[in-house]
């Protein structure tokens, strides 16, 4: 048969259960093809093919036994290492927690094994999630399959560097301010951010707690709401969970497939068409596709989000905010590592030397920047206002979504850029995310659909969509997608 490895996660699913393939054979296709590309890649900080196998064994001796099984059952899933995994190392790709075995799992996680998934590894990212390029892991950055000298987006670079290196169908990232959408422009995959509190936080290490947001990467639309469906859901251990049943994404994408938009309304976003710094090549990618759109039937509607350029700044004060308090916790007396504790330094000296030691360039400008923003004389100044904005950009969106049914826009102004062109000037990284941090302030769900190439690197579609409607993105993607042709790396 043919390399299973080029199947998309539906297809393999169909393969195994008539029987084709085994899923014990399709871990061990993926397994070396990691084992091939991945010292050039770097997608991978912990390849668990121990556990990957015996997994891909349960779903065998399961069918053979004739149990009933999930649409995904023995399809491989790489999973970001923010993530917390039952006795598999999570280190947020920081020296923090280097050789971190968690006694639990989080709660997509437990999903994914629920549903028969076999979990390849965990994947690198921005140290703590905190970067636009997953040049911030301590254990070195991942680089584009599409061009091994470009960064695969952030802070899940790492699973969508597996993906679309065909090292695993489907992956897990999170997204804080676009830290899924981006890298799925970047690489030329799908990457969806639910609705904030429809797939669970449980487990997760914190940076944001009120934007970070569990999704998929897939190589098509189809298979994201395959692997949303599977992992979203109410739980009970997340106080932020929403108790409502998860949109159906997996009809809506079979919907959209059919190509027809007939009835549906998209908005373009005024703002963000004015907005400067934009590739052009981008932007041409961009206008095409919003043409496509009118083509599948779909009425485009300009509208006016004014709130929108403060976005980013907003963004800027919130998160970094939120991250000083979170990452407190690590202070080397409780877990993690520990430097100095020698018996001549004071606990207050050890605290320190801990986070010096842990913690990366990036993570210790965010939390100098959040703690600032929340200290007296300040909080009101910077952290207040940046929550004021946040709820004036969530009025722009529900007057938006009066007039119509989507949002489109680019995912990101720029094609992935050179390893280490950005890291000395963090503004022009925190651009990246430019047109993604709105949808992060709304809490709505928004997917990033590749729209063709600019100088033959991916350009992404953002397709953004009311609060606990992830079926709207999903039917505007699929149908969108019918008109691409998919993209493979070429290099």
């Amino acid at each position: 048969m043919t390399d299973v490895t080029n199947l998309t996660a539906a297809e393999l699913a169909g393969v195994i259960a008539s029987g084709e393939a085994s899923a014990a054979e399709v871990a061990e296709a993926f397994l070396g093809r990691i084992e091939a590309e991945d010292g050039a890649i770097n997608a991978f900080l912990h390849v668990d093919a121990e556990g990957a196998r015996a997994a891909a064994r349960a779903v065998d001796e399961a069918r053979a036994a004739g149990r009933e099984l999930g649409p995904l059952a023995g399809v491989p899933v790489a999973v970001k290492d923010i993530m917390t995994t039952k006795g598999v190392p999570t280190t947020a790709a920081s020296k923090m927690l280097e050789g971190w075995k968690p006694p639990y799992d989080a709660t997509v996680v437990e999903r994914l094994k629920a549903a028969g998934t076999v979990m390849l590894g965990k994947t690198n990212m921005d140290e703590f999630a905190m970067g636009s390029s997953t040049e911030y892991s301590a254990y070195g950055p991942t680089r584009n399959p599409w061009d091994l000298s470009r960064i695969p987006g952030g802070s899940s670079g790492g699973s969508s560097a597996a993906v679309a290196s065909r090292m695993a169908p489907l992956s897990l990232g999170t997204d804080t301010g676009g830290s899924i959408r981006q890298p799925g422009a970047v690489t030329g995959t799908v990457g969806a951010k639910p609705t904030y509190g429809g797939t669970s936080r449980y487990g997760l290490i914190a940076f944001s707690s009120s934007l970070d947001t569990p999704g998929p990467f897939a190589r098509n639309v189809l298979d994201a709401a395959l692997l949303h469906e599977v992992i979203a859901g109410h739980d009970r251990r997340d106080s932020t969970s929403i108790p409502q049943p998860v949109p159906p994404v997996v009809a809506a994408a079979r919907q959209g497939a059919t190509g027809d938009l007939t009835g549906m309304r998209v908005g373009v976003v005024r703002e963000f068409d004015e907005a400067e710094g934009a590739e052009p090549g981008v932007i041409a990618a961009y206008k095409q596709a919003v043409e496509t759109l009118g083509k599948l039937g779909a009425e485009v509607v300009e509208l006016s989000c004014p709130h929108f350029p403060y976005a980013l700044p907003a963004y800027y004060l919130i998160a970094p905010s939120e991250c000083s308090s979170n990452l407190a916790r690590f202070d080397g007396v409780r877990y993690g590592v520990r430097t100095g504790d020698d018996g001549h330094n004071s606990l207050e000296e050890v605290m320190a030397l801990t986070r010096e030691a842990g913690f990366g360039p990036e993570v210790k400008r965010r939390i100098i920047l959040g703690t600032y923003a929340l200290s007296a004389g300040y909080v009101d100044e910077y952290y207040g206002k940046a929550q004021k904005v946040k709820t004036l950009i969530t009025r722009d969106f529900t007057a938006a979504f009066e007039q119509v049914d989507v949002l489109v826009s680019p995912t990101t102004p720029f094609t992935a850029f050179e390893i280490g062109s950005r890291t000395e000037d963090p503004v022009q990284m925190y651009l990246a995310d430019l047109y993604t941090i709105p949808s992060n302030l709304y809490g709505g769900p928004a997917i990033s659909v590749p729209c063709g190439l600019s100088d033959g690197l991916p350009v992404g579609l953002q397709i953004m969509a009311p609060t606990m409607r992830d079926d709207l993105m999903y039917r505007v993607g699929a149908a969108f997608e019918t008109t691409q042709t998919p993209l493979v790396p070429q290099r």
